[in-house]
């Protein structure tokens, strides 16, 4: 029943967005900042009841937000040479780079 409950409320955050989509381009952008899937992924790890490993999961998420910008800017700049897919699938392999190397860097050094 906790993954139902997880799983719903990505759902409904997916829907607001796709709602908010058909009536400008400024809230569908907007959207995704809210912690949904960070509340989702604390819920996972706080009912462990190991504040510590709760703390980890908040510091991993926060180590997230510069692959979560350079995904942004990859896919903007890509916007404009390449299809709106295309563009998505490369942002996400620029997150991909950019989130590896924050998470394996420091084992490579």
């Amino acid at each position: 029943m906790d993954v139902l409950w997880k799983g719903i409320v990505g759902g409904l955050v997916t829907m607001a967005i796709v709602l908010a989509s058909r009536r400008g381009n400024v809230l569908p952008g907007i959207l995704p900042l809210a912690p949904t899937f960070a509340i989702i992924a604390l819920l996972a790890v706080g009912s462990k009841g190991e504040a510590g490993a709760f703390r980890e999961t908040c510091l991993a998420g926060a180590r997230t937000i510069p692959a979560y910008l350079v995904f942004l800017g990859a896919a903007w700049w890509l916007a404009g040479p390449l299809d709106y897919r295309l563009a998505i699938l490369g942002a996400l392999a620029a997150w991909l780079v950019v989130a590896l190397v924050i998470f394996l860097g420091p084992r490579w050094l």
